[in-house]
């Protein structure tokens, strides 16, 4: 898979506090750029799947060590072979920046 340039852009960003919430336009020209992720109520999710277990696992620790880096935590629901990752900003009442940064973040690791 390779990602776009903006999705690359994207990912290079880092996470800021305080994000405001995005705008129904910002927030559609983020999604074209992060294929398969949608909007789920205030969030955006994607479910990733995998061959087995293992390489599950090793996908979960790889997005727990990017929400560590960036102090932006996604909600995750592991099963034997997928995870679905679900961004979403408590604090700002919906989707910000961050939670596009961190999904663009995501698709890199299974670029």
């Amino acid at each position: 898979m390779n990602l776009s340039t903006p999705t690359l852009a994207l990912a290079a960003m880092h996470c800021r506090p305080g994000a405001p919430r995005l705008g129904h336009d910002e927030l559609t020209a983020h999604l074209a750029n992060l294929p398969g992720w949608q909007v789920a109520g205030a969030a955006i999710a994607k479910t990733f799947a995998f061959a087995n277990y293992h390489e599950t696992m090793a996908f979960v620790n790889a997005v727990a060590f990017v929400a560590h880096r960036e102090d932006h935590h996604p909600d995750l629901r592991v099963g034997y072979a997928e995870c679905t990752v679900t961004y979403g900003t408590h604090s700002a009442g919906g989707i910000t920046l961050n939670d596009a940064i961190c999904a663009a973040k995501v698709e890199r690791l299974v670029a």
